[in-house]
């Protein structure tokens, strides 16, 4: 392993998709994905975990929360992060493409399927379009611990990163992860669809056509079930109260 060799600016990109995937709480030498990423890299997992969590002492959201990682950073961390900032989709398609590449694998994600907005787009924008879309999954589902933030299930093959407003109707906020909410399949639908949305005080209100006598399923049940639940908050990228307003209203208005 080199010991002091100065991080580059591609090693930074890699580092920093790895930030975006683990929950904050598990950054440390001996997360296995720590160890994978320090082989991958030549380095030792401690050196990655102190750079992970210099990417902390950046993170707004982790501010939010009094949280302050790592006192001591470098330029190289500062200058990603602003990167970022600057033109999300590109830094985040960037640094997919360089860490699918040091590990040899495909760059599209196999768990992403739905390719939604790739009406018109050719090949590679589709594939762009597909890693990003990966990246925001991996994100939100971080934040949340890949638990559903309504009913506490906790099993990812069958968790969403909804956006709260979509994709296509809100291109600044597309990889935003505070647009984001960790949901199970069923939830996921019944958001997207208006049959869900959450009022400002975090309450989960259900539409009221599921409660009609003739809506007597399974499936309309199980949704009745959390109406005036509480959302469960994640410890990273609370949801923005003026997005889920907006997805309320509009809900509303479809009811």
């Amino acid at each position: 392993m080199a010991a002091g060799r100065k991080w580059s600016r591609e090693e930074h990109l890699i580092a920093f998709n790895l930030y975006c995937q683990i929950p904050f709480g598990q950054i440390h030498k001996t997360n296995p994905r720590v160890i994978s990423l320090a082989n991958l890299l030549g380095r030792t997992p401690s050196s990655i975990g102190f750079k992970l969590g210099n990417f902390g002492r950046l993170d707004p959201a982790l501010k939010a929360r009094g949280v302050k990682g790592l006192s001591h950073g470098a330029k190289g961390e500062e200058d990603v992060w602003q990167e970022f900032a600057d033109s999300p989709e590109r830094l985040a398609y960037e640094s997919a493409k360089l860490m699918a590449a040091r590990e040899g694998r495909p760059l599209i994600d196999p768990d992403v399927e739905d390719d939604k907005g790739a009406e018109g787009l050719d090949r590679e924008a589709i594939v762009k379009l597909r890693v990003n879309q990966s990246f925001f999954r991996k994100r939100v589902l971080s934040a949340y611990s890949n638990t559903c933030c309504v009913t506490g299930l906790s099993y990812p093959p069958l968790l969403i990163a909804s956006h709260i407003i979509p994709w296509a109707k809100d291109v600044a906020n597309r990889l935003n992860p505070r647009n984001g909410l960790c949901l199970n399949a069923l939830h996921d639908k019944a958001f997207d669809r208006g049959f869900m949305w959450i009022e400002s005080d975090l309450t989960i209100r259900m539409s009221p056509r599921l409660f009609e006598p003739e809506e007597d399923s399974d499936g309309a049940n199980w949704l009745k079930k959390f109406d005036g639940a509480s959302l469960c908050l994640p410890k990273h990228f609370s949801p923005d109260l003026d997005l889920l307003q907006r997805h309320a209203e509009q809900a509303k208005a479809s009811n």
